[in-house]
């Protein structure tokens, strides 16, 4: 009897349930804005035959929930108020929603009804949905026009090669296919365009199409059964994903299977050059491109970074006024990846120095570089608080899939696992530590997605990788730091040479999403260079540690040393605080100047002839890196006083004062004549920055045996000319190995 009355009990409320879906108004949600990524934007609902939007009074991560799990993806991860995504148009169609977060639509949750609202749309609510899709996911369509887009529908979408190009990397060329209610099904190719074609190559990383060889697949079509969408597709070509689209007709079914006098719709993606197909599993070696007009910088990851821009011979920045995903995709086009993930503002992969060379940019999408957009020369009012930056997307080339972190206490750090070719087949093993540093670090990070490498490890005793894997299969590695991979950097190949062998020795890694960035105020360095004959007797700290010429020593104290004094104010423009490599208990005691040294060597000062010859030079301890001024809003950290914190803050800088020892170059033996001064910080790579090519700064200097003039100062990278600094730095790091 009570089992009887449950199930009576159950019933009622299963046909209540249903009872209040059949009631409940009929509608339909997608993401809109500029500025987002596909799972996210602002909340539109489709009421009425008319889009609205949703204010964010009483909004909830619940009702966030419901939205998200509406539009097919498994959940929400976050909302945003006060129109994050931009201000819609049109009705307010939703105000004071309460969901508990089970509800099967938007319509379900109590509100003041449909299009009662004191909200403006300044109000409008945005939602950020788990990227994940709901497998099997059935779109309801009540739309009687055709704005419908892929992306309420389609749960992934893949380019499927034919047989003969399984082995290629990356792939460039298949059978375009979506995958609805989990299965895979083909599209017709009827009414499919170039700029269908475009898209789909775009967000598979790659900058443009071709024409493909027709009669193969047209072949092949012919022999295999076919499985297709029930729908068309219809492109604009600047859509940053294909479930952007919209949707075509829907395709009229036959019993034969065809799809009226179509065929499966087939792409062919050319790749930028730097991604080049192989035929084999093997990696193709860094190149280096010719002199780009557009550049990235600061970014952690491939195909992603700061933009900057060549004008006049000096490099700059864009400002963020107006920059949009179509900006974004004419960058990464242009530099040879696919169309734009995000268009990122607000100096989001930090800010960059100089100039900023444009304005308010202005692209169709489909110019050739950002150059030929429309732009607005006059930056005033931009700061480099608002350098736009941009992600693009990226080939798939396996990278990831031949390397691993192993034993680290988080997914971010771990001994360095690489598979290799071992008697015929593929084994995991280790990486030699020899001469193991940052900028080797710096690639296995890259390489795995996980951004920049903190720290660069040679021994790994205490992370107990897979006991299987410690027999050392890469030795003499040394990478220049533009490498997409390990494999692309120098190493010993098959013939393997490490003398302290694997296991405990074996290299490691840590990684972070950030990093800091330290640049060296060129100008305030040209400012406060002059000369000052200061007597041995006065020097005697100087002289023992090593911050003068090797001749100081044969003098005795009432002669003079000729130095070459300047200030330097050096700024941590990056996205993470600078720290010393070494902590509190490894800092060298100086008696003589009575403090620590956290870092031996932090800069190197040099003067040297036209043709590059060192004729002088003088190096800085970091006997006190501390934030000595910060920008507005950014408090101080780090003090040297009672042996405190050191480091540099982001938004602060250290400045080491022209008066204080060391802080020149000893020019006692230097004859007359034309130099180069030269400063390069952290020169021995000792702390991991996002980009070393801003760590040098060269100025000219003409020196009369009575005065010195030092003049043109600039940093390394902010010039046309200064292309090949970054590799000079790799090979002065190789030098010093």
């Amino acid at each position: 009897m009570a089992v009887s009355s449950a199930l009576c009990i159950f019933s009622l409320l299963v046909l209540a349930q249903a009872q209040s879906e059949l009631q409940q108004p009929k509608i339909e949600l997608r993401l809109a804005g500029d500025k987002r990524k596909h799972y996210e934007g602002r909340l539109e609902v489709f009421y009425n035959n008319e889009w609205g939007t949703v204010c964010d009074d009483d909004f909830s991560i619940e009702a966030a929930h419901v939205a998200c799990r509406q539009l097919g993806f498994l959940g929400a991860v976050a909302w945003s108020p006060s129109a994050k995504f931009g201000q819609g148009e049109g009705r307010i169609w939703l105000d004071n929603v309460h969901c508990t977060g089970r509800e099967n639509s938007l319509a379900a949750c109590p509100s003041n009804g449909f299009g009662v609202s004191d909200c403006r749309h300044s109000e409008d609510v945005g939602v950020i949905c788990n990227q994940k899709r709901i497998p099997g996911h059935r779109f309801i369509n009540i739309m009687n026009n055709n704005v419908e887009t892929l992306e309420e529908r389609v749960e992934e979408i893949r380019i499927r090669p034919i047989s003969s190009h399984l082995k290629r990397i990356p792939i460039t060329e298949g059978y375009v296919e979506v995958k609805e209610r989990g299965k895979w099904r083909q599209i017709c190719d009827e009414e499919w365009t170039p700029l269908n074609s475009r898209v789909v190559c775009g967000m598979y990383g790659f900058p443009g199409e071709k024409n493909y060889n027709n009669k193969v697949y047209r072949s092949l079509s012919m022999r295999k059964k076919k499985n297709y969408w029930g729908f068309l597709v219809n492109c604009t070509g600047n859509e940053a994903h294909m479930s952007s689209c919209r949707l075509g007709k829907a395709l009229e079914p036959k019993r034969n299977g065809t799809c009226g006098r179509g065929l499966p719709v087939v792409v062919s993606c050319v790749p930028g050059r730097a991604f080049a197909p192989s035929s084999s599993i093997g990696f193709r070696k860094a190149y280096r491109p010719e002199q780009p007009l557009v550049r990235l910088r600061g970014g952690a990851n491939v195909g992603e970074g700061r933009v900057e821009v060549l004008k006049n011979g000096v490099w700059g920045t864009v400002c963020d006024d107006n920059w949009n995903l179509k900006a974004a995709t004419v960058v990464c086009r242009e530099l040879g990846f696919g169309s734009a993930k995000e268009a990122l503002t607000g100096a989001k992969l930090g800010q960059g120095m100089g100039p900023v060379h444009m304005n308010e940019v202005e692209c169709s999408g489909f110019e050739k570089s950002l150059t030929d957009c429309y732009f607005n020369n006059d930056a005033l009012g931009c700061s480099h608080e608002e350098d736009a930056a941009v992600r693009c997307n990226v080939p798939a080339m396996g990278f990831q899939k031949r390397i691993r972190l192993s034993g680290g206490r988080n997914p971010f750090e771990g001994r360095v696992e690489v598979l290799a070719e071992k008697n015929g087949s593929l084994v995991w093993g280790t990486v030699c530590s020899e001469n193991w540093g940052i900028i080797e670090a710096m690639v296995v990070c890259r390489q795995l997605g996980l951004g920049f490498a903190s720290h660069a490890f040679q021994e790994t005793w205490y992370w107990a990788g897979d006991a299987n894997a410690d027999n050392v299969v890469m030795s003499g590695v040394r990478c220049s730091g533009t490498e997409m991979s390990l494999p692309q950097c120098l190493h010993h190949g098959k013939h393997i040479n490490c003398p302290k062998g694997g296991g405990r020795f074996a290299a490691g890694v840590s990684c972070s999403d950030t990093a800091p960035d330290l640049v060296l105020n060129a100008q305030l360095v040209e400012q406060t260079t002059y000369l000052e004959d200061r007597p041995m007797y006065a020097l005697q700290c100087a002289l023992e540690e090593n911050c003068l010429s090797s001749t100081a020593r044969k003098n005795d104290h009432s002669s003079y040393r000729r130095l070459l004094r300047f200030s330097s104010q050096i700024h941590n423009v990056g996205q993470s605080d600078f720290r010393p490599k070494l902590g509190y208990h490894a800092w060298t005691w100086h008696e003589c100047h009575r403090h620590y040294h956290s870092m031996e060597v932090f800069t190197h000062y040099d003067l040297l002839s036209l043709n590059g010859t060192k004729v002088a030079e003088g190096h800085k301890a970091s006997f006190c890196l501390e934030d000595t001024h910060c920008d507005e809003g950014i408090s101080k950290r780090y003090h040297c006083a009672n042996f405190g914190e050191q480091g540099i803050t982001v938004g602060c800088w250290d400045t080491y004062r022209h008066d204080i020892d060391c802080q020149w170059i000893d020019v006692t033996d230097v004859k007359p004549g034309d130099y180069i001064f030269q400063v390069v910080i952290n020169p021995n790579y000792d702390v991991a920055e996002s980009d070393y090519t801003n760590n040098v700064m060269k100025c000219k200097c003409r020196y009369d045996g009575y005065r010195i003039w030092t003049y043109s100062c600039h940093i390394g990278g902010s010039r046309s000319s200064d292309m090949d600094e970054y590799s000079g730095m790799s090979n002065q790091l190789n030098h010093l190995r």
